[in-house]
């Protein structure tokens, strides 16, 4: 029974610190646990009559959790059998509890007690849900505690409940629970905030807006932060919902609310109402950052450039240890496109900030965009010490260095970097440095060693050295290679795809056709299998109107859809106009293509261009076309210059 009792007290170790806040709790528990006794039955507010799964016996290799389990399964149900000993191996009986008769002093004590404790939680009650919530029932370690929660004196209790009611409910419910034991306890003051959060997460705004004007009425200057946490809603509707429940509030003492206004009224447009609100916030907490930052959007969409950067500037040398500032006014300079300012500004953290990294990494990065090379291979230099960013360094030095034309020193870089978010990325720009220098031996090679160190980078590697066999007119070998490829990795659709690519529209059109269902049955909504399919339809059959639909259906998506590519809505518009020119319909591939190529000029759209011009025998248009793609597509030539741009 020593062992026994040891083993039960390790167990409730943790329950006594959750559930022992009162003392006269925690005394009861600990003589229980040490003289080996049950409490008297009178604590024990039965919930046989509560609707409870019953807790089925479940094998243990330590005996106590069984024991401990049926014992207090049989207490619950308000009888100990006479069977059942205590530590001094005297047996309990129904007549010994009744008539007084103790089997220790504690019995006696308890016995005294009883009557006033009777409205408070039971022990048994709350070690039966703990070992309930323990073992994953925690249906019924919720029906307990809940219960249990209403007693008097039971704060622990309700905080215990609702905490397991947050993790296993829905946010309804708790809020449900937690609004029913505030009505009971309505000058439990945290109460308010327990119900105030879960309304706003529920998005019960009318519920929500009552219980903070009560918070604010107790204490207008409140910390609202904690209600506030994780609450903002993401739809407009339920923003607008929100923003009218707390309009009404007086918020003028309480930044958190005057925060969380400026922000809903920012969203809506209305900046002029939300800068009175943030400046209230601002009045309470003049150098809290987030505040400086929101009011810094407001101000974007009422006053002038000028006077924006000269807020953050008087704002700034206030909080001169802010990070955050610094980095918002230089990223507005960038939004200004005043990159030599944010460029100095830069400079400047990077003299305060020395060791931070992320200020060096931007310093580093605006120093390339502005052609500052020998700053932007200082501070990369500087960062590269840092093991952390020792890839970030080496990937942008050899950018620094691709940008000054060394391009064996950038290929050193690139080559070093390991990293597996910039690795392949590193290793394209490699290939494509010894494809400008013609050697496709070492473009090859650097393909190869890819794949051997980064596995996960396989696929890639074949669809890129096999991009290079067609550079290279050997088509058949690079389709040899794909379909190698595509036989290991047989799901991968990047491999597919390449594949189909490379077939013929006509002589392979069984293949490629039953390519192109596969793909688009792995993933139904891709434009670029839609795309291609169209383009096999229409190659086969100039009227296919499955084939117009869908290259149709390609150029009508909106640019700010997120299907949206501009490059494939090029492509597609490329389609549609070489199936009109197909069926001589010469106007419509100028309808298609001119307004593209006059803001974007591509070869095959110049091309189709032209093709058209010549059949409506339109020769002012044709010379002065010709002589454009002439300048700006010329074959043959190795201007290094040229390729680098382009590149």
């Amino acid at each position: 029974m020593h062992n026994a009792h040891f083993s039960l007290s390790a167990l409730l170790h943790d329950l006594i610190e959750r559930l022992c806040q009162r003392y006269k709790l925690a005394f009861s528990l600990a003589v229980c646990l040490c003289l080996g006794f049950p409490a008297h039955a009178s604590h024990i507010d039965s919930v046989s009559n509560t609707a409870l799964p019953k807790i089925s016996s479940t094998s243990s290799s330590n005996a106590i959790v069984n024991t401990s389990n049926d014992t207090s399964h049989k207490v619950m149900n308000g009888y100990i059998p006479a069977t059942e000993t205590t530590a001094g191996n005297q047996p309990i009986t129904d007549a010994s509890i009744s008539s007084g008769t103790p089997s220790s002093d504690f019995n006696k004590t308890s016995n005294e007690s009883s009557n006033k404790a009777s409205n408070e939680p039971s022990l048994y009650a709350l070690l039966d849900a703990e070992f309930s919530a323990n073992r994953n029932n925690t249906e019924r370690a919720l029906v307990i505690y809940k219960q249990q929660s209403f007693k008097q004196d039971a704060t622990a209790v309700f905080e215990r409940a609702l905490s397991l009611s947050l993790r296993n409910d829905k946010v309804e419910e708790s809020l449900q629970f937690a609004k029913a034991w505030q009505d009971k306890n309505p000058d439990h003051v945290p109460a308010w905030f327990y119900v105030a959060h879960l309304a706003l997460r529920a998005h019960d705004y009318d519920l929500a807006g009552e219980t903070l004007n009560r918070i604010l009425s107790y204490d207008p200057r409140a910390d609202l932060s904690e209600i506030l946490i994780g609450i903002y809603p993401n739809s407009d509707e339920d923003k607008r919902e929100l923003l009218a429940a707390l309009q009404p509030i007086d918020s003028t003492q309480n930044a958190s609310l005057s925060v969380l206004k400026a922000g809903l009224l920012y969203q809506f447009n209305e900046p002029e109402i939300a800068i009175v609100h943030i400046n209230r916030a601002l009045d309470r907490q003049p150098d809290y950052v987030p505040f400086i930052t929101l009011k810094a959007d407001i101000l974007r969409k009422i006053e002038t450039s000028e006077a924006v950067i000269g807020y953050l500037n008087q704002a700034r040398l206030r909080n001169a240890d802010s990070k955050n500032l610094y980095l918002y006014e230089i990223r507005y300079l960038l939004d200004l496109k005043q990159n030599e300012q944010a460029w100095q500004l830069l400079l400047n953290a990077h003299q305060r900030f020395a060791d931070d990294a992320e200020i060096t990494l931007l310093a580093a990065l605006v120093s390339l965009d502005i052609e500052k090379y020998t700053s932007a291979d200082q501070l990369l230099n500087t960062l590269a010490k840092n093991p952390a960013y020792l890839d970030q360094s080496y990937y942008y030095l050899g950018i620094s260095a691709e940008r000054q034309q060394n391009f064996e020193q950038a290929k050193y870089y690139l080559n070093a970097v390991m990293q597996e978010d910039l690795v392949l990325e590193a290793r394209r720009k490699v290939v494509a440095l010894d494809l400008l220098n013609n050697d496709v031996d070492a473009a090859i090679a650097t393909l190869e060693k890819l794949r051997k160190d980064f596995s996960v980078f396989a696929p890639d590697s074949f669809v890129l050295q096999a991009d290079i066999l067609w550079q290279q007119n050997e088509s058949a070998e690079a389709l040899r290679l794909l379909t190698k490829a595509a036989r290991k990795y047989p799901d991968n659709e990047m491999l597919l795809f390449a594949r189909v690519q490379l077939l013929d529209d006509n002589e392979d059109y069984i293949v490629k056709r039953t390519l192109l269902n596969h793909l688009q049955a792995l993933d139904p909504s891709n434009p670029a299998y839609q795309l291609s399919y169209a383009q096999l339809l229409l190659a086969n059959e100039r009227g296919s109107e499955q084939g117009l639909a869908l290259a149709t259906a390609i150029i009508q998506i909106r640019y700010d859809d997120p299907r949206y590519d501009n490059e494939l809505h090029l492509q597609a518009l490329n389609v549609l106009a070489s199936n009109a020119l197909a069926n001589e319909n010469y106007q419509q591939v100028i309808d298609y293509l001119q307004t593209p190529y006059d803001v974007l000029p591509t070869l095959r759209s110049g091309t189709l261009l032209l093709r058209a011009y010549q059949g409506l025998g339109d020769n002012a248009k044709v010379e002065t076309l010709l002589a454009d793609l002439q300048q700006r597509f010329s074959f043959g030539q190795q201007n290094i210059n040229d390729r680098i741009q382009l590149y």
